[in-house]
């Protein structure tokens, strides 16, 4: 009778610890758009000023052909042209995630 409820509880709590790994925002990378209103934005954006309290690294890419991993970004001024738009808000209460900017493209993405 142990075994089978010890073996759910480790199932239970496996799943939960890789559900941070695999948050929808995790696997952004490529053209962003930063949309002036909430209503056009897929995702609500709150800058860290540090990246110990940073959801995710970004990488902020020169090149478009170079943002093709997650965390790299390309910011484009058309939102045609974008993979997706994305809203800064100064409260980090209705953001959907933070981010952090980093200086090298080796830590962008998720921690």
């Amino acid at each position: 009778m142990k075994k089978p409820i010890l073996c759910l509880i480790l199932l239970t709590t496996a799943s939960i610890m890789a559900k941070a790994q695999n948050e929808p925002f995790c696997k952004l990378k490529g053209t962003v758009y930063q949309t002036p209103t909430k209503q056009g934005a897929d995702y609500w954006v709150y800058v860290e000023d540090s990246e110990a309290f940073a959801d995710m690294l970004v990488y902020l890419e020169e090149n478009k052909l170079y943002a093709d991993e997650p965390g790299v970004w390309f910011f484009v001024e058309n939102k045609g042209l974008a993979d997706y738009a994305i809203f800064f808000t100064k409260d980090k209460s209705e953001a959907d995630f933070s981010i952090y900017c980093t200086d090298s493209p080796t830590f962008a993405g998720c921690k």
